[in-house]
């Protein structure tokens, strides 16, 4: 795997070992928002050096978070009161990297880590983070919206967007979605009877019939006609059909309206079973 290689890598690598770990005490103009000691704090307010703060969290939560999200500084010679953002190149990875090996040690093994970047750096925090998480272990790159207007001060191009980098503990990690609301519902295209029956699944504004076999809901739309689980509401096959008209059911095989055919289908197989010429298109003993 590729790995960077910059001034005082080897001692940035002995960075996080050698710090000391130092005892969390409360502020005493603070008022108790969590208890560290006791290994489930709700909240906690860390005042200090962030790598020292890293290190004196880990005897406590160590392999217990599930979400990491962390804005470092971008490096792009901003001026920032509380941290220096003019770092040389090889000094801003160095800084880095030992607070990314701690972090590694508190996720969990379902926990992610979502890190702030734009263009300056973010290439090359892209490939330390390959190695210190895992290049296995990385998800996506998100982009994320940071102007809604194009900058016309702007040198060469007005960039509107930064990213995301998103790794996780294991390569099987899997975000927890959120339940679709009634107002995400409303936009599909299924009939009330079946989605109370089965349960919502997706469909499109092209639908021209839906139906069920008792197992699968079948929509045709477009040139497809598409079986889906009602309980996930995944498509689990497509069938590629002429331009349709409407799809029907009749307890035991499939019938799609084609331009100039009826295709009788059976649903186990989805294989065509017969065809017969549309109305007016002549006669098949086929059905």
């Amino acid at each position: 795997m590729p790995t960077l290689d910059w001034l005082a890598r080897d001692a940035a690598f002995r960075v996080a070992e050698a710090v000391p770990t130092r005892v969390l005490r409360p502020h005493p103009a603070a008022a108790q928002v969590g208890d560290a000691s006791r290994g489930h704090g709700d909240n906690l307010l860390i005042q200090g050096d962030n790598l020292a703060a890293l290190k004196a969290l880990l005897p406590f939560y160590r392999g217990r978070v599930k979400c990491i999200f962390i804005d470092p500084p971008y490096n792009t010679k901003s001026a920032f009161e509380h941290y220096d953002d003019r770092l040389e190149h090889s000094q801003w990875l160095s800084m880095m990297l030992p607070r990314l090996q701690l972090l590694r040690e508190l996720l969990s093994e379902d926990g992610s880590i979502w890190v702030t970047i734009d263009d300056n750096e973010g290439h090359y925090l892209k490939v330390l983070m390959d190695e210190v998480f895992g290049r296995g272990n990385f998800v996506s790159t998100l982009i994320w919206e940071k102007a809604d207007s194009p900058r016309n001060s702007a040198r060469q191009f007005s960039s509107d967007h930064d990213y995301v980098h998103l790794y996780a503990r294991n390569a099987d990690w899997k975000p927890a979605k959120l339940p679709r609301t009634d107002e995400a519902n409303a936009i599909y295209a299924n009939p009330a009877e079946i989605v109370r029956e089965y349960g919502p699944f997706a469909g499109t504004d092209h639908i021209h019939g839906i139906t069920h076999d008792g197992q699968r809901v079948w929509a045709a739309t477009g040139a497809r006609l598409l079986a889906i689980d009602p309980g996930s509401g995944q498509v689990t096959r497509t069938l590629d059909l002429a331009c349709d008209a409407g799809t029907a059911f009749d307890g035991t095989h499939l019938y799609q309206i084609a331009d100039a055919r009826i295709d009788k289908i059976d649903p186990a197989s989805g294989t065509v079973v017969a065809s017969i010429p549309a109305p007016g298109q002549g006669r098949d003993s086929g059905l």
